[in-house]
């Protein structure tokens, strides 16, 4: 079993520094200009690179605009029925006062933007998508903000594990007095039953900028807000109640190609990465109190461009991950860790309105780890992308699929990277 303990500073974020590096080369993924910085190259976010800076080996602050989505989950849990001596829980309470959004960006209208200092070893990073509930700033300063899985300190629950991939993460947290314990082990995040307490940590990963891709990256977001209040009603055993606030976000950013460079003939193959973070629901309908947890998944993307036609497709294929769970519910589901996805979508290039590449999806599907296999039902999606380089090398853009059977809670979000 993995045991962490997050301790709880009267501390807020604004308060908290940024995440340090050990070289200019290891955080590259969060300088340069290009991906919408402050100059606007023609692509609609972009400029060329000054001479000596590059995506991979920062030297100057830059700041990216970001392409991909966010949305959130806020609810409560209690323990009514909890007996406190052997935490034994008798009744399940389920997830009250449930309030879920989303929101996917496009290449043009971003909501989010990563700036890195490599003389201070600096992040800043602000997500603001109002549709999707999420409203974030974060500045990773302290270098003990950069942290890593195996050890005593480790990412918060709900962070995937991809250090394989060449997955950075920086960590904040802030809170009132009190102590949490979360237990990684099971994928859950059970904190001690203790009155008052609140933990709020926000946890920042990327890809490293030249283990896959040199103009562009992924990187994901994960907040996690639990407040615990001890309620006394009338006539009746006091209980405590846990008050859920969880944001996650997936996007990509890098040196986005100048129009003028982006071929107008032939064809190319991307192949990349994908990350995405998601909610599937579909037992609504068959047990109303049916909880709903946040997951990751992880893959590979393959993007073709006609570039003379104006048109591209996207392939999909990830793993899915184990869910991150709370305190007081039933901890069913339905997607298992190592369940895999498959999409495919497509769209037309359009450099001149769209500043990129947009589409949606026409097929998307699970198949759990017996076999069987889950479409979704499409009820929305989108795609939305940029090509990244000085020569249009690499794309990078988000997705979101939303299903849209009744009384079911399906809605992904992601991200994807490719190099020629």
């Amino acid at each position: 079993m993995r045991t962490f303990l997050v301790l709880l500073a009267s501390t807020t974020l604004a308060a908290c520094g940024g995440a340090g590096v050990q070289t200019a080369g290891s955080v590259a993924p969060q300088t340069g200009s290009g991906s919408g910085g402050t100059g606007g190259g023609s692509s609609g976010g972009g400029t060329t690179p000054p001479s000596g800076h590059t995506f991979v080996n920062p030297t100057e602050e830059k700041t990216y605009n970001g392409i991909g989505g966010a949305h959130s989950y806020k609810y409560s849990t209690n323990g009514r029925g909890d007996d406190p001596s052997t935490r034994a829980i008798e009744g399940i309470s389920g997830q009250d006062g449930q309030l879920y959004a989303g929101d996917a960006s496009t290449a043009r209208d971003s909501g989010i933007t990563i700036s890195y200092n490599p003389r201070d070893a600096i992040f800043n990073l602000k997500i603001t998508r109002p549709l999707g509930n999420v409203d974030q700033t974060v500045r990773f300063q302290d270098p003990a903000h950069r942290t890593d899985f195996g050890g005593a300190n480790e990412p918060q629950g709900g962070v995937p594990d991809i250090t394989s991939k060449g997955v950075r993460y920086l960590e904040v947290d802030s809170g009132s007095s009190g102590v949490l314990v979360f237990d990684t082990s099971i994928s859950d995040a059970f904190p001690i039953r203790e009155k008052a307490s609140k933990s709020d940590v926000s946890t920042f990963f990327y890809q490293k900028p030249g283990t896959t891709t040199k103009y562009v990256t992924y990187a994901g977001f994960v907040r996690n807000s639990v407040s615990i209040v001890e309620v006394k009603p009338d006539n009746a055993t006091p209980y405590l109640q846990h008050d859920y606030v969880l944001d996650r976000a997936s996007f990509v950013f890098g040196e986005r190609t100048s129009n003028g460079s982006v071929p107008r003939t032939g064809t190319g193959t991307f192949n990349g990465q994908m990350i995405a973070s998601m909610v599937f629901n579909d037992q609504l309908d068959i047990d109303g109190a049916a909880p709903t947890y946040f997951q990751w998944m992880h893959g590979t993307s393959s993007t073709v461009m006609n570039f003379a036609a104006n048109t591209f497709t996207l392939a999909l294929n990830g793993t899915v991950l184990a869910p991150l769970f709370d305190i007081y519910t039933s901890k069913q589901f339905t997607l298992q860790n190592g369940a895999t996805f498959t999409a495919a979508g497509s769209g037309r290039i359009d450099l001149v309105n769209a500043g990129g590449f947009l589409g949606s999806f026409q097929s998307a599907f699970f198949t759990n780890t017996n076999g069987d296999r889950l479409n979704v039902s499409i009820e929305g999606s989108s795609i939305d992308g940029a090509l990244y380089g000085p020569a249009a090398e690499e794309v990078g853009g988000g997705f979101r699929i939303v299903g849209g059977v009744p009384d079911e809670r399906v809605d992904i979000l992601g991200a994807f990277t490719g190099v020629k």
